[in-house]
């Protein structure tokens, strides 16, 4: 889908998402243990240590044995089972370690990614959400980036302790015959390197469609719920209906392929470990009747090689897991990655409104033209209009004003300033914005009011609400500013949400207040009383409304007619 500038978005819901392999999925993902990286050493080391002592408890074992069968030891056999119970408890408080300490990266990560989704989200808002899937934005925050926990709990620590284990007892084994050493180095890389990365290849991009088809259905759901009474009216439920049963269908078909391969996966595993382990037994046998190794080269390095495949197990199912995984962790990093179509201005000279102008300016949506060479001046102290057909870039032109996008040619200037240097705070600061839509939190009348001023007092909510005709109808709900409006407002009706956002601009106290159809779902009384207000603060305020209504711009200094993305 075509955006602003012609930009395509990069995540599912608004465009084609843009594709990683996994291994840079990983590199990426593992960039961000930096700050935790003492925790991860920590777990890794426990983790190694760990695996060392469940695998040391059958290499002993079979010491014992051999003990029994009357080979000389260096140590008695109760000594040895001492030994073999200190290892069984240090087994245990390891594991233990190493889960604490994933777990606590783990968690720690995914609240430092959600923090830098939101702030990722905040710098691409307004210009590069515009337009995109709700539903699957929700769906990244909450299930993609708690996906993430299996990667950082279950992947970095067990790849690394895999590695160093496999290596550690290689050695080992190729104590007794360098043959052996090598045949169990490649058993490790077998199942733990060859058959996850061929699982992988078998999967594709299962683990990315699903990623996407699940964001999809969530958006498609929070639309349904949204639009709940329109499809009631019109008698499209069960088509409705049937469009979601049919994506959870394809959905669950998507993830049963998965599962499917997850259990081929873990078949062929266990068929590679015992093929290595009798392949241990055989070799060491054959060496036996060489004279090459004694009895002891034979009975330690199979039961070292059939105990010591743990690690790579943990490897091996990953194969499968990971594509979910690495779906995940790619929509996520499509988000972290995306850069805004404007930066935020910082270190610039405060500026004071002194009045506004645009200057030859022409704006494009993708290929299509909606500002054409248009200027416009907006005197301190004065109420300029704006009229002009839907679609003639009377909304875009607010919008440039507020540098949520910026021109491809001409100016923006506010106090003679280009907007692109003035600070955005000090941007904010001067302006107020009411579009056509007011956005209302779920929560109360005076939380949401208070968004524009976090420290108004009582008294400046009230005149506030009095200049948007809004405070004689607070005052009689039963609980007054403390009433809740309901999810979007849900409980209000359309004239009432736009009286709110009036009231919210008033309160903000912005010198450059700009309108777009802020009388739209009024009637002719409330419209009275807000142009009334809007007439008292000239001197104080400079306005540009926009608006179809005649008797809306009979307040206005001077109109502006917008045709074709020009005025006259």
């Amino acid at each position: 889908m075509a955006g602003p500038n012609g930009l395509r978005t990069l995540w599912r819901g608004g465009g084609p998402v843009k594709k990683r392999t996994g291994f840079q999925v990983m590199l990426s993902l593992i960039g961000l243990v930096k700050p935790l990286m003492g925790f991860m050493v920590l777990a890794i080391a426990m983790g190694l240590a760990g695996h060392l002592c469940a695998a040391f408890l059958t290499v002993l074992g079979g010491y014992g044995v051999a003990h029994v069968l009357g080979w000389q030891m260096e140590v008695s056999l109760p000594m040895l089972f001492g030994v073999m119970i200190l290892l069984a408890v240090l087994r245990g408080m390891l594991r233990y370690g190493e889960q604490a300490c994933n777990h606590f990266i783990a968690f720690k990560l995914l609240a430092l990614i959600r923090e830098k989704v939101f702030r990722t989200l905040r710098r691409l808002a307004p210009a590069k959400l515009e337009g995109k899937g709700k539903g699957d934005l929700i769906s990244v925050i909450t299930s993609d980036i708690e996906l993430l926990e299996v990667f950082y709990a279950h992947t970095i620590s067990p790849v690394a302790i895999a590695a160093l284990f496999s290596l550690l007892f290689s050695l080992l084994i190729g104590r007794f015959h360098v043959a052996l050493g090598l045949l169990a180095l490649a058993g490790y890389c077998v199942v733990g390197i060859v058959i996850p990365l061929i699982t992988s290849r078998r999967s594709g991009d299962d683990g990315l469609r699903f990623r996407t088809q699940s964001g999809a259905l969530s958006g498609f759901v929070l639309d349904s719920l949204r639009g709940l009474s329109e499809i009631l009216q019109y008698g499209q439920g069960k088509q409705r209906l049937a469009e979601m049963k049919a994506r959870t269908e394809d959905l669950a078909q998507d993830e049963a392929r998965m599962k499917r391969t997850a259990g081929q996966n873990q078949a062929v595993t266990n068929a590679a470990i015992l093929v290595f382990s009798l392949g241990m037994l055989f070799s060491a046998a054959l060496l036996y009747q060489q004279g090459q190794v004694d009895f002891l080269g034979v009975l330690i390095p199979t039961l070292a090689m059939m105990g010591s495949f743990g690690p790579c197990v943990a490897l091996a199912n990953l194969g499968s897991t990971l594509q979910n995984t690495f779906a995940a962790g790619n929509r996520v990093l499509d988000i972290l990655e995306e850069t805004p179509v404007v930066e935020e201005i910082t270190g610039q000279p405060a500026v004071t409104f002194t009045g506004a102008e645009a200057k030859n300016v022409t704006f494009s949506y993708g290929g299509e033209t909606i500002l054409d060479n248009l200027s416009v001046s907006i005197p301190q102290g004065s109420i300029v209009g704006i009229t002009g057909r839907s679609g003639s870039g009377k909304s875009t032109l607010l919008k440039l004003f507020m540098r949520f996008w910026e021109t491809q040619q001409g100016e923006i200037a506010l106090s003679h300033t280009n907007v692109n240097r003035i600070n955005t705070q000090n941007l904010r600061e001067m302006e107020s914005f009411v579009t056509q839509e007011t956005h209302l939190f779920h929560d109360s009348i005076r939380r949401n009011l208070c968004i524009a001023k976090l420290d108004a007092t009582q008294e400046e909510l009230e005149d506030a609400c009095r200049k948007a005709s809004v405070h004689d109808w607070i005052q009689s709900l039963p609980q007054g500013y403390d009433t809740q409006v309901g999810e979007l407002g849900s409980t209000l009706s359309g004239g009432e949400r736009q009286r709110l956002g009036m009231a919210r601009a008033f309160l903000h106290g912005g010198s450059f207040l700009l309108l777009d159809e802020p009388t739209s779902n009024l009637d002719s009384l409330n419209e009275g009383v807000i142009l009334k207000s809007l007439k008292e603060e000239m001197g104080a305020r400079t306005v540009v409304l926009v608006s179809h209504r005649t008797s809306t711009m009979r307040i206005a200094d001077q109109v502006y007619s917008v045709e074709h993305g020009r005025t006259s």
